[in-house]
């Protein structure tokens, strides 16, 4: 299951400005994005992750990636900063 090592990781963000962030200074490791968040809040993210070249996982629903992450809502993406 993809969403293992994001379960496992020691360090991450969650949500759409956070993981941003993170990429933008070169601390994602892997990027996961929700495929039924909106296209105007992953658009930025799946771009960013193009140009520092961060490998992305596509994750079916929100729900499923906020569970992943250990919260009980929904979120549009997340990222591994350390394993």
């Amino acid at each position: 299951m993809p969403l293992t090592r994001l379960y496992r990781a020691r360090k991450k963000t969650v949500g759409s400005k956070q993981t941003l962030k993170a990429i933008q200074r070169g601390q994602a490791k892997v990027v996961y994005l929700a495929l039924n968040a909106e296209k105007k809040v992953t658009d930025p993210i799946q771009e960013a992750c193009l140009m520092k070249k961060v490998p992305v996982v596509q994750v079916e629903t929100m729900l499923m990636l906020g569970r992943a992450c250990g919260i009980e809502v929904g979120c549009a993406s997340a990222a591994i900063i350390e394993d």
